[in-house]
């Protein structure tokens, strides 16, 4: 069986990892439990209700959101909806392919849309205008611009900083009429909660928070837990394979929750300079 220059380059970098990690150190020099650098810039985009960057290291994602009116679904007619998008640009990687979404970018909105879901992040019976024939729909576009590893928190990150920052028009019913006036007041989006992803990778028997790309490629195990101010988790992503011991899950929720506090404010600081 012949073996490929990238199988062989992956294998190199592999020891050379797994050999910096016996000593507690990675190959950019930050410790086990630390992130890259962030920065956070919210009102990016004039023509979005809401919206953020992010750059995590060299990971670059950019999110927009967008206000509109539909119906609410059929089994939550009291509830707003809102739905998250990912779109993997091919600029941002030699991997990302255009076309339709694939699995990367399907389980990035997922994990996303679940973490903001789940923690009951934006109060979805107050974006309801008539119940059960008329609420707000809440698009969240994420569009990952660079890719060095860590999408999922990037991605997190940037979609509640674009929720915090979203304002949407106020609007008049006519029970009469039937006819829906939109006003030129705005009321900020009614979110409650912040939950933000912290993301771990398992390389041999190490396991390291905001993993960048190079380690990813070789991690043999990736877990993302998703925690609110209050520590409740919204959220857990396994992906990549591996296995992770209870011992090794139960620290990857305590250190979320500390490393979300940190991540969190952040993010209300930038939400409230923007």
């Amino acid at each position: 069986m012949e073996v490929s220059e990238m199988d062989v380059m992956a294998g190199i970098m592999r020891d050379h990892i797994l050999n910096l990690l016996k000593e507690g150190k990675r190959v950019d020099g930050r410790g086990l439990e630390d992130y890259r650098d962030l920065e956070i810039k919210v009102n990016v985009i004039e023509k979005a209700e809401g919206s953020a960057w992010v750059r995590l290291g060299n990971t670059q994602v950019l999110v927009g959101v967008k206000v509109d009116m539909g119906e609410p679904f059929p089994d939550l007619p009291d509830k707003g909806v809102i739905t998250t998008n990912v779109e993997l640009v091919p600029l941002a990687s030699p991997s990302f392919e255009p076309g339709p979404p694939d699995e990367n970018a399907i389980e990035l909105a997922r994990v996303v849309d679940r973490g903001i879901r789940e923690s009951g992040a934006v109060e979805l019976e107050k974006l309801v205008i008539v119940p059960g024939k008329l609420v707000r729909v809440v698009f969240v576009d994420v569009h990952v611009l660079d890719h060095d590893g860590n999408l999922l928190d990037a991605t997190g990150i940037g979609a509640i900083a674009a929720l915090l920052s979203t304002r949407v028009p106020k609007v008049s019913y006519d029970d009469s009429t039937g006819e829906v006036e939109v006003l030129e007041e705005y009321d900020p989006l009614p979110v409650s909660r912040v939950p933000i992803p912290v993301t771990f990778a398992k390389i041999g028997s190490t396991i390291l928070v905001d993993p960048i790309l190079d380690e990813e490629r070789v991690m043999d195990g990736r877990i993302t837990v998703t925690t609110d101010e209050n520590g409740m988790i919204s959220s857990v992503q396994k992906g990549e394979g591996g296995s992770f011991k209870l011992e090794e899950v139960m620290y990857a929720v305590d250190t979320a929750i500390q490393k979300a506090s940190e991540l969190r404010e952040r993010i209300l600081k930038a939400v409230g300079s923007g």
